[in-house]
């Protein structure tokens, strides 16, 4: 029987991400024979901001060529460190059921957004979340922010930063989620595209791969995280201009006629353009390039830019 090697970034959180991958193919494929190998990554290593090094894509770039290459077959991914183009030759075979995609506070104080003190310092290397705090308490400070989560959240123990902002399912996963002294709910904060959702990529020819791995596709987050990378690809992807986009999909009398309620924003100099818009889950890919032309009918194309978007990672 073919051993598959399964390829994963080196940081807590991916090597746990990789285990709950792990755990699910175990679960339906116990006689599978899987391997892991550690790669490190562009995003891990620089201490350039990810704007700087070339967006969000720095997180998946050495794994991709490892798979490309034959040198690993399966990788594990946050889906929202994977741009919203799929790399040739490569697909997402499977993507897990979404955890809590909300974003958290951390402070050093353990108080809440709205009780840190005028021109606090707030932590993160996303141009949405730098907006949408900003939208709600325009007197902090906001400032970059690099490294993993546990990295990050050591910098606002040690004073560099009174409070930083997280992705709730990261910390969720690393038993962390006692330290959040906030959780924002989306309608205050919109998520990131794909936010805590895994992604289970392989190459797009590789039949046994493809196999092992397909039944752990989750429909429903299948469904939602296609319109949301349809969006963010319509509005063109990475961009200097802070991108959110969450979808949650519905009851229907089917799968395929489930709604899917997709919610977008895009903000940049000083502005924030707002949209939502439902279709069934089988038109997904279309309801997020019909909301993505509604904003852009808004005025988001002047907003938008040809530089790297720097979310991801956390």
């Amino acid at each position: 029987m073919r051993t598959f090697t399964l390829g994963t970034r080196g940081s807590k959180l991916a090597l746990r991400q990789t285990e709950i991958a792990l755990e699910a193919l175990r679960s339906i494929h116990d006689d599978a024979t899987i391997e892991t190998r550690t790669i490190s990554t562009s995003g891990d290593t620089s201490t350039q901001s990810l704007a700087e090094i070339g967006g969000r894509g720095v997180f998946v770039i050495e794994i991709e060529r490892a798979l490309l290459d034959q040198e690993i077959d399966i990788a594990v991914h946050s889906l929202k460190d994977l741009p919203s183009t799929e790399t040739p030759g490569l697909t997402i075979a499977a993507v897990r059921p979404r955890d809590d995609p909300r974003d958290v506070l951390v402070s050093r104080d353990g108080v809440a957004l709205g009780d840190l003190a005028p021109g606090a310092t707030v932590g993160t290397g996303s141009p949405r979340r730098a907006m949408e705090i900003l939208a709600m308490r325009p007197d902090l400070v906001v400032k970059d922010i690099r490294g993993n989560v546990d990295t990050r959240i050591r910098k606002v123990e040690e004073g560099q930063y009174d409070a930083v902002v997280l992705a709730a399912a990261g910390l969720a996963r690393l038993g962390w989620l006692d330290k959040a002294s906030q959780v924002f709910e989306t309608h205050e904060m919109l998520p990131s595209v794909g936010q805590a959702a895994l992604a289970i990529q392989v190459r797009t020819g590789d039949a046994e791969a493809m196999r092992l791995v397909g039944l752990l596709d989750h429909f429903e987050t299948r469904a939602a995280i296609t319109a949301e990378r349809a969006f963010e690809r319509r509005l063109g992807g990475g961009c200097h201009a802070a991108i959110g986009g969450h979808a949650t999909v519905g009851v229907g009398p089917d799968r395929e006629h489930a709604p899917v309620t997709l919610r977008g924003l895009v903000g940049g100099e000083g502005r924030i353009l707002r949209g939502e818009m439902e279709a069934p889950a089988a038109d997904a890919e279309a309801l997020g390039v019909r909301l993505a032309e509604y904003l852009i009918a808004q005025g988001a194309d002047v907003l938008l830019s040809d530089g790297p978007d720097a979310e991801a990672g956390a």
